[in-house]
């Protein structure tokens, strides 16, 4: 191992992958630049450690940068020992992982440095959607080392120590840190929606290996099926009662109530993450208006509608899951899209988004509806209309164009003014409405709904339609790419 054995860098690389399993790759490497007493500092392993080894007995390659060698910058030796980790993950499909530290560009190497840094972008475009590129930050991740960090599909970061930013917070006309601090993990997970998971450096690298033990090794191998233990006909008694924590539910649901949400500080009323059914990973998306910590109590409350963070947040999950082959489940309860000035800056471009996600999506796609369901923001949240394979419905639910207390009002708006008993017109009329029009029997009758399913059997008819669907194709128009 390079002369960096004893750092942080190599720490983390060893507690990352099984015992004994890292193999260094380019020990010797050091800046080959002389400028600016450059050829007088040691720089070993040319401030970061590249090899591979394995998680659970799978491949993966993995970088960490050395923040004790010009405090990690990355320079051009450094960024293209990191493009040859790129270029052998790539032949042999399997995930890479980051472990970053970089206190920027090396100021000493100037345009050598920007250009390997460039090709380092173009390696890291070449491969997505290709290989998982997983990140976390443990100490300094700033200006062209934050938008690496925004090329990777998942992102971790540690709580305390860690920054991330493009411009860092004083440099912001009118803010310091002690204002906002804007390269916090508080700030970027909640706020921007960059950091996937944030937590200490032990349940960091805990969480990475748990993540590449359910993902693929790449788009068209799928190793990551393991063996169920548990009762694929498990009834979920009382699941209905957990309808407003989507979370809760998948939980429920998956085999031994595995679990792992994917930012879940950042828009936290659009559930997304993954469950196991049957051995299988299965990418999930879900509304959320309720929150419970693990002790029981309530943390939150959210209205059933789609916001534009939170259908930003699920398109980005939904493409990765199309690009491995991961199967998709929606769990649908929204009445609308939020209604404030900042959301309408941005929702309909969000929702668009959204919808041409799941629409074109050709992976297994299960819709459950749990709550209320409607509008076009229902049509968003992967239905029928859009593509969903199958469909089911709790039978509590309502689908349709409205609450029907409030279609009731505007149809019979005449009638309802001349009334004497306004109050029991509406309710007869709202009863009417919601058996022809938003009952999930009536959305069936007209097969916009596959079957009403008890809340109960969600985990056994889940698993039977997607392995129903396991040899599903599905072809797209010839095209270089889609716009939206």
């Amino acid at each position: 191992m390079s002369n960096s054995a004893q750092t942080s860098a190599s720490s983390r690389i060893n507690r990352l992958l099984d015992e004994n399993s890292f193999v260094e790759i380019g020990a010797y490497v050091t800046a080959r630049n002389t400028d600016f007493n450059m050829a007088v500092k040691e720089t070993p392993a040319d401030g970061v450690v590249t090899g591979y080894g394995t998680v659970d007995g799978n491949l993966v390659y993995v970088y960490s940068q050395d923040a004790s060698v010009l405090g990690g910058s990355m320079g051009e030796m450094h960024a293209k020992k990191i493009s040859a980790l790129y270029a052998l993950a790539m032949k042999m499909g399997a995930p890479i992982v980051g472990l970053i530290d970089c206190a920027g560009l090396r100021l000493q190497e100037a345009t050598d440095a920007l250009d390997a840094f460039g090709k380092l972008y173009l390696d890291q475009t070449m491969a997505s959607g290709v290989i998982p590129q997983i990140s976390a930050v443990f100490g300094t991740c700033g200006g062209g080392m934050a938008v690496s960090l925004g090329l990777s599909d998942f992102t971790f970061m540690e709580e305390n120590k860690a920054k991330v930013f493009v411009n860092s917070p004083n440099a912001l006309d009118g803010n310091d840190v002690s204002k906002c601090d804007t390269a916090a993990a508080d700030f970027q997970s909640k706020e921007t929606g960059l950091i996937d998971f944030v937590g200490d450096e032990d349940s960091i690298l805990k969480q990475i290996r748990t993540l590449i033990s359910i993902l693929p090794a790449n788009n068209e191998d799928d190793m990551s099926y393991d063996e169920c233990t548990d009762d694929l006909n498990r009834i979920c008694a009382d699941l209905e009662n957990y309808a407003g924590d989507a979370g809760m539910v998948l939980s429920f649901i998956s085999d031994d109530h595995f679990f792992m949400e994917v930012k879940k500080a950042s828009a936290p009323e659009m559930v997304t993450g993954f469950i196991r059914l049957n051995g299988t990973t299965v990418g999930c998306v879900a509304n959320r208006t309720e929150l419970y910590g693990t002790d029981g109590e309530k943390e939150g409350e959210y209205e059933a509608k789609l916001t534009s963070k939170g259908c930003d947040k699920a398109a980005d999950f939904v493409n990765f899951c199309d690009a491995f082959n991961i199967p998709v489940l929606t769990l649908a309860q929204t009445t609308g899209f939020k209604a404030d000035k900042h959301t309408e800056r941005k929702i309909a471009k969000a929702a668009g988004r959204l919808t041409y996600a799941f629409a074109n999506a050709t992976v297994p796609k299960v819709t459950v509806v749990i709550g209320e369901a409607y509008g076009s923001a229902y049509l968003t949240m992967n239905s029928k209309s859009i593509g969903a394979d199958i469909v089911y419905a709790w039978p509590q639910t309502s689908i349709g164009m409205m609450d029907a207390a409030a279609a009731a009002k505007i149809m019979y708006a005449d009638e309802i003014a001349a009334s004497e008993d306004s109050t029991a017109l509406i309710s007869e009329k709202a009863a009417a409405y919601r058996e022809l029009q938003s009952s999930p029997l009536a959305a069936a009758k007209r097969g916009y709904i596959d079957d009403i399913i008890e809340a109960c059997d969600t985990r056994k008819r889940v698993i039977a339609a997607f392995e129903m669907l396991f040899t599903k194709r599905e072809d797209r128009p010839g095209k270089k790419h889609g716009t939206v």
